[in-house]
Parts: C-alpha cells; sequence; structure tokens
C-alpha cells in the first residue's frame, strides 16, 4: 500500500495517508530521524532531497485540497504545449470550497510559487486522468488565456495550443460554450474562428480591411506565380508596382510541431519580412496575427511598399 501511494504520487503524501498506513508514531519517527521530509502543515515527503518538478505538482494539488487539479498554463505544459511559463503553478479547486491558507503559505524554498483559482463550473469531461489530476488542454488553454497577464499574451496561448497541434479549435469552442462567464471569452471566440476551417481565405478578407484601415493601397488577390524551380503558384496579396508579395498563412500550413511557440514563429517571421525589405519583397503573416494585431502587420507592410517605391500621396 505504502510502495503503490508513494510511486503514484512521486513521494509526495499527505499525514493522514501516511498515518493510514504506518500508524502516527512510525510516521513521527521517519520525520524526526530524516529519512522522511516534512514539506508544509499536512504533507510529507517520503525522501530527504530536493523537490523535482514532479513532486512539485504533487505537493501542489495535495496542498489545495479535495478536488483540487492542475490547471490553466501548467496543465497545458503537462499536455506537451510548448512556450509557456513554468511558474507559477496553477491548481484549480471547485467553488464550493476554499484551500486553507496552508496551501499558499509555509511552503518550502525549493517549492515552485503556487496560484489557486476557484471555479462554478467544472464538469468530468473537462478532467484528463492524469498523476497529477488535470484539465483537458482545451480547458486549460481557456483558463490560461484567462488568467494571462494581457491580451496578447492570452492570444498567444490559445493560438500556440493550436498551432502546435494539441488541441482543435472546435474542440475549445466546445469548452467556451459551457464557461459563458470565462474571461476574454469573446477575445478566445475571435481567435479560434480564424484558426478553424478556412483560416487561410479569412485571413486573406481581414488583410485586405487592414490595408483599407491603414490607409494602404489595396492588393491584388491570388495572384500567379512561379518559384526558383519553375512551379506555379499563388500568392494571397500581390502589388505589382511595388513587387511586394505576401503569403497568409492558415493553421495547416508548415509542421506546427517543429514550432517551438508562437511567439517564435512571430519572431523567425518578423526577421524575414525586414530581410525581405531589402530586395523582392516577401512577407508572411499569420492570419490570427492579422487579425488580433493589425496595425503591426500594417505597418510592416508599409515599410515594404515605401521601400519599393510607394508614395502615400500619389
Amino acid at each position: 500500500m505504502l510502495e503503490r501511494l508513494v510511486a503514484e504520487q512521486a513521494g509526495v503524501l499527505t499525514v493522514a495517508q501516511a498515518r493510514t498506513v504506518l500508524g502516527e508514531g512510525a510516521v513521527r519517527g521517519l520525520v524526526r530521524s530524516g529519512r522522511w521530509r516534512s514539506i508544509s502543515r499536512g504533507l510529507l515527503l517520503a525522501g530527504s532531497g530536493r523537490l523535482t518538478r514532479e513532486q512539485q505538482l504533487w505537493v501542489a494539488v495535495l496542498a489545495a485540497g479535495s478536488g483540487a487539479v492542475l490547471a490553466g498554463a501548467t496543465a497545458a505544459i503537462e499536455a506537451g504545449v510548448r512556450g509557456l511559463r513554468i511558474e507559477p503553478v496553477h491548481v484549480l479547486v471547485p467553488s464550493t470550497r476554499r484551500p486553507g491558507r496552508r496551501s499558499l503559505r509555509g511552503m518550502p524554498i525549493d517549492m515552485a510559487a503556487v496560484a489557486v483559482h476557484r471555479t462554478t463550473v467544472l464538469p468530468a469531461e473537462h478532467l484528463e486522468v492524469g498523476r497529477p489530476p488535470r484539465t483537458i488542454v482545451a480547458r486549460a488553454l481557456v483558463d490560461a488565456a484567462g488568467w494571462a497577464s494581457s491580451a496578447r499574451q492570452a492570444q498567444e496561448i490559445v493560438a500556440g495550443g493550436c498551432q502546435q497541434g494539441r488541441v482543435s479549435p472546435e474542440e475549445v469552442a466546445a469548452v467556451l460554450d459551457v464557461l459563458p462567464r470565462a474571461p476574454r471569452r469573446q477575445m478566445i471566440r475571435q481567435s479560434i474562428d480564424g484558426m478553424a476551417g478556412g483560416a487561410q481565405a479569412y485571413g486573406r478578407m481581414e488583410f485586405v480591411r487592414c490595408c483599407r484601415r491603414a490607409g494602404l493601397p489595396e492588393p491584388d488577390l491570388s495572384s500567379r506565380r512561379t518559384d526558383g524551380s519553375g512551379r506555379a503558384g499563388w500568392w494571397d496579396a500581390y502589388w505589382r508596382a511595388w513587387r511586394v508579395h505576401v503569403e497568409i498563412d492558415g493553421t495547416h500550413q508548415g509542421d506546427v510541431r517543429d514550432w517551438v511557440d508562437v511567439r517564435h514563429q512571430v519572431a523567425d517571421l518578423e526577421r524575414q519580412n525586414d530581410i525581405s525589405t531589402t530586395g523582392d519583397r516577401v512577407l508572411r503573416f499569420p492570419a490570427w496575427l492579422v487579425r488580433t494585431h493589425p496595425e503591426q502587420v500594417a505597418d510592416t507592410v508599409r515599410r515594404a511598399l515605401l521601400a519599393g517605391g510607394w508614395r502615400p500621396d500619389e
């Protein structure tokens, strides 16, 4: 029984669990001898070393109490989403109970910070079987976006999970359907709408609107091109007079599993865009960026057009 608990919970036990198996006297003896370690009030480590990442996650869940699960960025990271902050450890608990202050205080120096959130909606279909237990990826991304420090960070979180192939826009939408009061709900909905089927065509329309609002000349859409090997293709947008081409990338393009995260993706595209403004100019933008940050896209296009000879007053 004890070995199973230790193996299942990475060596982190509640005092109640340990006492049930060994008895109060044996537990006290293990702690006093230094063979076991007291982590905080009510929590023990079956060992004496520093806490590993897995053990930190178990400490967070057990300290938060009954019904607690990993959530937000923490649950997304455990599901394989890359590029998210590992601290604090996010934990979600039912609103029917409040975690005691001991879940936030009295932690050892080798324990990560813990952020405990409460929810009124946590259906069984939002829970993933795991050790420690956590929310499913779609719920994790919705929560992480709601808890993000900025709207842009929230958009990057949702886009990152979808672009890396860890969740589909439809799965995120299904979670939103049962969370009518989710923070940034409308923004998340707008972000995933463009990433669902037809993202590339949708991105073209948004791009034209972006150009109009910024006072830029409208491009020709779906212009035929031939690459260096002689293969025919199509540009999403093209200004022939100034030799500026634009590609709108949908979520299906490229090997998204190899992108470290969306912020790195955007940085790479921006570097490519800057280089392209010195010659035959080829600009690339992800569809979600056109939709959520049109001013950034318009500024890059404007610089490319100006470098190609366009004059706004002509």
